[in-house]
Parts: C-alpha cells; sequence; structure tokens
C-alpha cells in the first residue's frame, strides 16, 4: 500500500511540474517591451489581454505596430498574418507614406489594404498616395463617409488579411461615416475619432452629433469585452492605448448621463481644425487632392 500511494504521489508531483512549466511559457519576460511594460512578472495569473500584440507564437496572433505622426498627433496602424504576410494600414498620414511603405518592406509585408475610420478633418490621409507606390492596394472608407474609395465599408463587413480580419462597427457622431475596426477575438479595437483616451471626437462639425456618439460608444464600443484594447486616431498626451474598462470607469465625458454629456460637447468652445479647409477636400477623394 506504502508503494502504491508513493508511486502515485510521484506521479503527481510529475504532472504538476509539467503544467507549471507549460504556464510559465505563456508570457516571457522578453515580451513586455513591446508596449513599453516594465514589470517582468511572470506569473500566469497576471497575464493580461493588455500584452496581446506580444505574446504571440509563431503563426498565432497578428503582427502589430503602432506609428506616429506628430503634427496632426495622428496614430497609424500596421497589422499583418506573420504567415501570408498580408497586411492592413488603418488611418496613414501623407506625410508618412515613405516611412510606413518601408516598415512594410523591412518587414517582408503585402500591404492589401488601406483604411480610413472616417473622413479626417485635421490632415490628409496617405491612402492615395500608397495606392500610386503599392501595386495592388485597396482603399476603404464607410459608405457613409460620402468619400470615395476601392471597398466601402458597412456594419458587420470583414477586412480580411491572411487568415485574420477586422470587423467593422458603424459608430457615427462625430461624422456619419465613423467606424471602429475590431479584431476577431475582440481583444484590440480601433476606435478613430470616436472614442479617445479619456475623451471623444467633437461633434461640432462635419455631420457631428453628440447624441449619436453617445449611442455609438455605449452600444457598439462599451460594449465589447473589459479586456478589449482601445486604440484611438489621436491622442494629444502621449498616451498610446486604453482599454474598454478604463473608459468606461474614467473617461470624464462617457461616464456621465446623455444630458450631461450633450452639455459638455455644446459647450467646448474649440479652434476650427487648421487643417480643415484642405483636409476634408483631399479625403473625399482618397487624398489625391493636390498630389
Amino acid at each position: 500500500m506504502n508503494s502504491v500511494t508513493g508511486r502515485l504521489q510521484l506521479t503527481v508531483a510529475r504532472a504538476w511540474r509539467i503544467q507549471t512549466t507549460r504556464n510559465s511559457r505563456r508570457l516571457p519576460a522578453f515580451s513586455l517591451h513591446c508596449l513599453g511594460a516594465l514589470n517582468t512578472d511572470t506569473s500566469p495569473v497576471k497575464t493580461s489581454a493588455r500584452l496581446y500584440c506580444c505574446r504571440m507564437e509563431h503563426g498565432k496572433g497578428v503582427l502589430f505596430r503602432q506609428l506616429f505622426e506628430s503634427s496632426s498627433s495622428t496614430y497609424t496602424y500596421l497589422l499583418a498574418d506573420p504567415d501570408s504576410k498580408d497586411a492592413v494600414l488603418i488611418d496613414p498620414v501623407l506625410e508618412t507614406v515613405d516611412r510606413d511603405i518601408k516598415l512594410i518592406d523591412e518587414l517582408g509585408l503585402k500591404l492589401t489594404v488601406a483604411v480610413n475610420t472616417h473622413c479626417h478633418a485635421d490632415h490628409i490621409t496617405g491612402t492615395g498616395l500608397l495606392k500610386k507606390k503599392v501595386f495592388g492596394l485597396k482603399s476603404a472608407i464607410s459608405k457613409f463617409s460620402g468619400a470615395t474609395a476601392d471597398i466601402l465599408l458597412s456594419e458587420g463587413d470583414n477586412i480580411t488579411f491572411g487568415k485574420h480580419c477586422l470587423t467593422v462597427r458603424e459608430t457615427p457622431g462625430h461624422t456619419d461615416g465613423c467606424v471602429t475596426l475590431v479584431t476577431e477575438d475582440q481583444s484590440m479595437a480601433f476606435t478613430g475619432d470616436t472614442l479617445l483616451i479619456r475623451g471623444c471626437g467633437r461633434t461640432d462639425f462635419q455631420q457631428g452629433c453628440a447624441k449619436r456618439l453617445y449611442a455609438s460608444v455605449h452600444g457598439k464600443i462599451f460594449t465589447l469585452p473589459d479586456h478589449c484594447l482601445i486604440y484611438p486616431a489621436h491622442d494629444y498626451k502621449g498616451q498610446t492605448v486604453s482599454t474598454v474598462e478604463e473608459e468606461k470607469k474614467y473617461n470624464p465625458r462617457l461616464t456621465k448621463t446623455l444630458e450631461e454629456f450633450v452639455d459638455i460637447m455644446n459647450n467646448l468652445n474649440l479652434p476650427k481644425p487648421k487643417k480643415i479647409d484642405i483636409s476634408v477636400p483631399a479625403n473625399l477623394v482618397c487624398g489625391l487632392h493636390d498630389i
């Protein structure tokens, strides 16, 4: 009986060691550098979807880069399938087209779609110039934007790249044609100007409507999983990413009642965007204006 008990204890101990080893491989410490994290605790119970873009195994997950244009504080996002090398670029900026193409070439990717989350008022999109420089590239934007593009997007459409896709959620309010793009596992959402980090897009021009924006955020973005990472089109304070849970708790505008939110948005008294008179006409024709 003692020998049987001993063998059972040894078997359990071996199984525990194997499981522990497997768990420890889930979050290697070196993967934290991608989002600037400093905590190197590799305990599996602290694993967070915030590190989604970094802790994928080869052939799984999405290759992801967050890029920045300083004059308009615009974020451009590159996502790719590491196997097929097909890539999507979100919200490219005219001035950084060459930088983006260089990175895409260095990573050995094939850019298939360049998509804008809306018709921007503060910068000219790089989509038109990219189409001139990248053979076969397709442009995409919401069908409600009034803009010209190869692909006009609607609610529920998928932008496919390799075995991955981004799903379109219509989130009007900042403009009629605003969309949020969500990864298939709902771990990342690219919200354009609809939802910013601790803020939101203005609603005082270009078909803006505070009530619609409030409904879009609460109905289409705040219904995503709490751990879903929020990647906006802009940030003016050096912030790079948030989560649904954080914005539901701490967004100073969208945690208010609808009536309070509308009052806030109606009294922002913001200056007119400096480039609106050239950006909007250019972006309505895929950014090809005066190129």
